[in-house]
């Protein structure tokens, strides 16, 4: 089984509205409590993501996992491995790491036309779920 630590930073685009309704779908499963979203905006954030250039650091989500900092589709096995029920999920993610991969590349990249299309009062309950569990 795998360790993290009482509240793993979960990184993101603060600016991104797709980004934070996801982050937000992902803190209400998270019941534990056990992630803790840091703005990639952030100066934790730098600290975190070190020597990482700009571009890949707002390119996709990190998460600082027990071995290490993983982002975008690789991330998701260590996410859903925090989750409660994600074991299987985790699992498959494992797996299949290519189709992972591929399906956070394909929001990722479409996350301006997403974004659209995301109502506004599930925007707004993701951010109120955000700053509930963001340090101050």
């Amino acid at each position: 089984m795998r360790h993290f630590s009482a509240t793993t930073p979960l990184l993101y685009d603060q600016d991104c509205g797709v980004c934070r309704t996801l982050l937000g779908v992902v803190l209400a499963w998270d019941s534990s409590a056990r992630l803790r979203p840091v703005p990639l905006q952030s100066p934790e954030a730098a600290a975190l993501l070190g020597e990482m250039p700009a571009e890949q650091r707002m390119r996709s989500w990190h998460l600082q996992g027990p071995d290490g900092l993983r982002s975008a589709g690789a991330a998701f096995p260590d996410l859903f491995a925090l989750l409660p029920g994600g074991a299987p999920l985790a699992a498959l993610a494992r797996r299949a790491p290519g189709p992972a991969e591929r399906a956070y590349r394909l929001v990722a990249d479409n996350r301006s036309a997403l974004s659209r299309i995301v109502p506004g009062a599930l925007r707004d309950r993701a951010d109120r779920l955000i700053a509930a569990r963001e340090r101050p």
